[in-house]
C-alpha cells in the first residue's frame, strides 16, 4: 500500500489498485537515490521467506525491512505510513538512499508534531496503534481501525459526501479527515480480504 495505488473517484469511492507484491513484475533492478518512492519491488516463488525484502522502502515494515515473514501487519503498518502522510502532507520516511529510508523505518522516532493541531484524538490513536514497530504490539486488524475511525451510526462515503458540501472550516476538515481515513480504512480491508 502506498498513495500511487490509492485513488478516490468523484463520487466518494475508494480504489486501491496494483497489488504488486501479488502478481509477477520485473526481477529487481538498481533505482536512483532519491527514488525511495520506486524502490525495488521484488517478487518470486518463495516470497515470504526469511531474508527476502520487498515492497517500497517508505512504506515497509520495520519487519520487512529486517526481511523477516511479513504477515496482514505489515499492510496495517503500510496504512498507517499512508494516513499519517495524508495529514502531515509530508513523507514520513525519507533518505537519499533505499538504505536511508529503510533505516528511517527501523529507527527514526516518528515525528507527531507534524500532525495538524485539529487531528481527532481517534485518528491519532489509530495511527499511534498502527506504527508500533513492534509487529506483537500493532493494530491486529484494519477492521477495528474502521470501526474506530468511522463516525458512529454514519457510512464513511455519505460523510465525506456531507463533509464536503459543508461550510469551510475547522468542523468541514476535521469532518473530512474522519471520513477519508474511514475510507482508506475500508478500501485496505478489502485489499488484505482479497490478498489472503
Amino acid at each position: 500500500l502506498k498513495p500511487a495505488n490509492i485513488k478516490v473517484r468523484d463520487d466518494g469511492t475508494v480504489k486501491v489498485l496494483d497489488f504488486g507484491l501479488a502478481k509477477a513484475m520485473e526481477p529487481f533492478q538498481d533505482v536512483s537515490p532519491s527514488s525511495s518512492m520506486s524502490s525495488p519491488t521484488l517478487t518470486s516463488p518463495v516470497l515470504t521467506r526469511v531474508g527476502v525484502i520487498l515492497g517500497t522502502a517508505a512504506y515497509m515494515s520495520p519487519e520487512q525491512a529486517k526481511g523477516r515473514v511479513a504477515d496482514k501487519r505489515a499492510d496495517i503498518w503500510a496504512f498507517g505510513v499512508v494516513l499519517y502522510e495524508m495529514l502531515a502532507g509530508q513523507r514520513l520516511f525519507d533518505g537519499e538512499t533505499v538504505s536511508d529510508v529503510l533505516a528511517a523505518v527501523l529507527a527514526r522516532e516518528i515525528d507527531w508534531s507534524r500532525l495538524p493541531a485539529e487531528t481527532p484524538p481517534a485518528v491519532r490513536h489509530v495511527l499511534e496503534r498502527c506504527l508500533e514497530r513492534d509487529p506483537r504490539q500493532r493494530l491486529r486488524d484494519i477492521a477495528d481501525a474502521r470501526h474506530d475511525l468511522q463516525p458512529p451510526g454514519t457510512a464513511a462515503a455519505s460523510t465525506i459526501r456531507a463533509a464536503a458540501a459543508a461550510p469551510p472550516g475547522q468542523g468541514r476538515r476535521t469532518a473530512l479527515l474522519m471520513a477519508a481515513t474511514g475510507l482508506a480504512a475500508v478500501a485496505l480491508t478489502a485489499a488484505v480480504i482479497s490478498k489472503s
